[in-house]
């Protein structure tokens, strides 16, 4: 049965705060009157003003209750019921006008209890507006039921007075089994979510971080909803707990329910037809439309749900889009890119720069006898149509899954690797480094499109944006000693046959030979290979061009990184460079916090510091991000030069042999433009994208002329800035043969 409790009319609008809550010497009003910010100073109606509100068909339980401005005009007031402490800004004679909805500035046709209104606002036809405070020029119609309770949290993860632990709110990240849950809070980063997802055994660090989540708020009741200026609320159904930013705009959706709704004026947020959204955060410049359904949820800042796309018990970081999927469990860093129908990703950190293509079923079932399988995968991560993955997975950044059913749990290793499986032959097949030999467009196209659509209005997180960066230079050096050994292994057993092989003898053995440009074994077929967790063999493919591609880009990572550097710092010397040369210091490495790359050995610091009250509290935390990004260029100068140092091992830090590293970088800049320039060529040559156009004409006027793409005369334009860059460095260092 429903249980509907009757109280007395004359109650109607008062007691909000419970009064076992409130505090000793306060009112009812004294958290919104804290809320109300607004220099506006009100009166007391007078005798005519209420004459003409009641012959305008208004009501009100005490017409003393109702307080106005100097500029208030009871004319633009009508057919409205007041209850308890109503108080209006302005009312001047304007119509306001927003997306051709043009509608007279006052109140109308609506029920208001309890609300404050700042100057010149809409209100109209809402059938239940209780418990808000509002901006200037706000215009609210043709709304059901707005309204705030007196525990509303709007999102974050906390409790208020009296509310008993298992109604908290959190969100279940990672895993289905709520072994990763976080409690959300408005400002969370990626880098923080994912901070808190791992670690988990680090019970002082997970006390600390729920302590700085509550430090945040306090537990009292009775705080109001809040709508910024210039807000717009039109056709909605249910607006409850909700507090938003300054010009956000809500049209048509079905409910919203215990929201923050960051928004500003240069980066708005916008929801729209059909959505759903209960117990989420939502950063600033975000859209969502189109039937969205969105619970327990967060979203950074400059995002997009469209297209009855759901997001469940998940984090979507800034500058990523989702559409027409279904998105459970899961901790996606900026960058992530999710598009059509039947695409799954469950229980699974995607660490952004990723592309869900449509059909891929990414952790969709599970390989353990609970559900608490997990998916981990580098940034760079895209699976193909249709593919199949199960937990638990593991990719290394830039893994590119073709089209399969992936029966096992997978391990992949080595960076820019294709992925596809061999079921004729019952094997895995990975070609390492892929993208460098046969699409680099694609991959270079990525990282500079990443980049241009950054339009986070606070940037409190460096986003790592460039495939070649310390995480992926780590990783190609791990590859590299997986491939010597692989070849390594092979080539001494085809000469020692029978003979018990010692692996630093194969690593050895493979760096010999690949270094020197052997090219005897193309495709490798290893059985303890690692990569697959089946008893199948694995088929490496294609194995001296991947090693020599690894090599290759360290290189050009290590140059550009140098290049970048001198140009931002044009007083260091030669001997300067020589002396961080030759430091004693081994290659570090690099953690990717929610898209911010920065030293584990720091990362580790910042831990202690919070465990031990040096750093007491989230923004400390936000602090600590802004600190490494200042010193990103140079903790990555240290780390390319110790990359180059490690992978060419040189006698000595000699001028000849920084003219002979630039001088190679040169070319290989060269080889590998001309790359990205012909893996596009291949859309033009390939006679079955040919075969739909009646002639060349007709391809170029659909396509456009390979030699008018604005990405590789882009790319071609960097080159020649390269050569002089590097001709300029030589010059001012007094190097030979520039």
């Amino acid at each position: 049965m429903n249980e509907i409790a009757k109280h007395p009319i004359v109650t109607l609008g008062y007691n909000f705060i419970p009064a076992g809550c409130l505090p000793d010497g306060k009112d009812e009003y004294y958290l919104r009157n804290r809320q109300n910010t607004t220099n506006s100073r009100y009166r007391q109606l007078t005798a005519h003003e209420i004459e003409v509100l009641v012959r305008n068909r208004n009501t009100s339980d005490n017409w003393n209750m109702l307080l106005v401005s100097d500029a208030f005009n009871p004319e633009l007031v009508k057919n409205c019921k007041f209850f308890g402490l109503v108080r209006i800004g302005n009312l001047e004679s304007y119509y306001l006008e927003f997306h051709d909805l043009r509608i007279p500035v006052g109140l109308y046709n609506s029920t208001i209890i309890n609300c404050d209104f700042g100057n010149n606002v809409v209100v109209d036809n809402v059938n239940y507006f209780a418990y808000y405070i509002t901006g200037d020029e706000v215009i609210v119609a043709n709304v059901n039921e707005i309204a705030t309770s007196d525990h509303a949290k709007f999102g974050n993860g906390i409790l208020k007075e009296g509310e008993s632990e298992d109604i908290r709110i959190w969100l279940e990240l990672c895993n289905e089994n709520g072994g990763r849950s976080v409690m959300p809070f408005d400002g969370m980063l990626a880098g923080d979510a994912w901070l808190w997802t791992r670690n988990r055994h680090n019970t002082d660090l997970q006390r600390r971080f729920r302590e700085m989540t509550e430090k945040k708020f306090d537990n009292f009741r009775g705080y109001y909803g809040t709508l910024g200026s210039r807000t717009v609320i039109k056709n909605c159904s249910i607006v409850k707990d909700v507090k938003t930013g300054t010009d956000a705009y809500l049209k048509g959706a079905n409910k919203l329910k215990n929201l923050t709704i960051n928004s500003s004026a240069d980066a708005p947020t916008q929801i729209g037809e059909g959505c759903e959204l209960v117990n989420g955060i939502i950063g600033y410049g975000c859209r969502i439309f189109y039937g969205v359904k969105a619970v327990r949820f967060l979203m950074g800042s400059n995002s997009q749900l469209k297209y009855g796309a759901r997001l469940i018990n998940s984090f979507l970081g800034d500058n990523a889009t989702i559409s027409c999927c279904e998105v459970l469990n899961s901790l996606i860093f900026p960058a992530h890119e999710q598009h059509h129908n039947n695409s799954f990703l469950i229980a699974a950190t995607i660490e952004g720069q990723s592309n869900i293509a449509a059909g891929a079923t990414i952790g969709s079932n599970h390989n353990s006898r609970g559900a608490d399988g997990e998916l981990v995968a580098g940034r760079g991560f895209w699976p193909a149509l249709c593919t199949s993955v199960k937990h638990n997975s593991k990719f290394a950044p830039f893994t590119l899954l073709a089209k399969a059913d992936y029966q096992n749990e997978l391990n992949i290793t080595l960076p820019f690797s294709l992925v596809s499986n061999d079921p004729a032959n019952d094997r895995l097949v990975i070609m390492p480094a892929y993208w460098f030999m046969y699409n680099l467009y694609a991959l270079a196209r990525n990282a500079w499109k990443m980049a241009d659509r950054d339009k986070r209005p606070e940037q409190l997180q460096h986003l790592e944006t460039n495939y070649l960066a310390p995480d992926t230079v780590n990783s190609m050096f791990n590859a590299l000693a997986v491939l010597e050994l692989i070849y390594g292994r092979e080539i001494l057993q085809q000469e020692q046959p029978g003979s018990t092989l010692q692996e630093e003898d194969c690593r050895k053995k493979g760096r010999q030979l690949l270094l020197a440009g052997s090219c005897a074994l193309q495709d490798i077929e290893v059985s303890d290979q690692g990569f697959e967790h089946s008893k199948r063999k694995c088929l490496i493919v294609k194995l001296p061009g991947a090693y020599t591609s690894y090599c290759d880009f360290i290189r050009i990572y290590a140059a550009e990184i140098i290049l970048e550097f001198t140009r931002k710092h044009p007083e260091i010397t030669f001997d300067d460079f020589a002396g961080l040369f030759t430091l004693a210091e081994s290659r570090k490495e690099f953690v990717n916090v929610g898209g911010q790359l920065m030293r584990a050995d720091k990362l580790e610091s910042m831990k202690q510091q919070i465990t031990s009250y040096e750093i007491v509290s989230w923004e400390d935390v936000h602090h600590f991000y802004l600190t490494q990004a200042d010193n990103y260029g140079g903790d990555k100068l240290v780390h390319a030069i110790v990359s180059i140092r490690e992978l060419m091992q040189p006698a000595g830090i000699e001028k000849e042999f920084i003219g002979r590293f630039f001088q190679d970088y040169v070319l290989l800049k060269e080889k590998y433009t001309q790359g990205i320039t012909e893996s596009k060529l291949r859309d033009y040559s390939n006679p079955f994208r040919q075969m739909v156009y009646e002639n060349k004409d007709e391809m170029f006027a659909v396509l456009g002329k390979p030699e008018s793409n604005s990405f590789i005369k882009m790319q071609k334009h960097h080159l020649v800035q390269i050569n002089l860059q590097v001709k300029a460095l030589l010059d001012r260092w007094a190097i030979k043969g520039s």
